[in-house]
């Protein structure tokens, strides 16, 4: 899948990260975006290889929160990983609805 549903919570944000990574730009949605990329390639998102971190992507992405926001690094982190999460969960149920079929999904078999 190339094309990100903008109804998926978060979706902004992973597709400007995914642009951001397509540039080699690591900004903090790109940086959201290689935290999660893992995840989203198994629900069958296609996701740019990141270039190399220094450190791990949850790192570089605290750390470039930090330098925007020193005063709420930790809660501003905190947030954006519950968007990356929503929009994996969607993004696995929009796999999974895909996948099934109507008898399924009218039987009530898909969650």
């Amino acid at each position: 899948m190339t094309e990100i549903p903008a109804d998926l919570p978060g979706a902004d944000l992973v597709a400007s990260g995914i642009e951001a990574l397509k540039r080699s730009d690591l900004t903090v949605e790109a940086l959201l975006v290689c935290v999660g990329a893992t995840r989203m390639r198994l629900a069958g998102l296609e996701v740019p290889t990141a270039p190399p971190l220094a450190q791990p992507p949850e790192i570089e992405l605290y750390l470039a929160i930090g330098a925007d926001h020193p005063d709420d690094t930790h809660s501003r982190y905190n947030a954006l990983i519950r968007r990356l999460v929503s929009f994996e969960r969607a993004l696995e149920r929009l796999g999974l609805a895909e996948s099934a079929s109507p008898a399924e999904c009218s039987a009530g078999l898909f969650p």
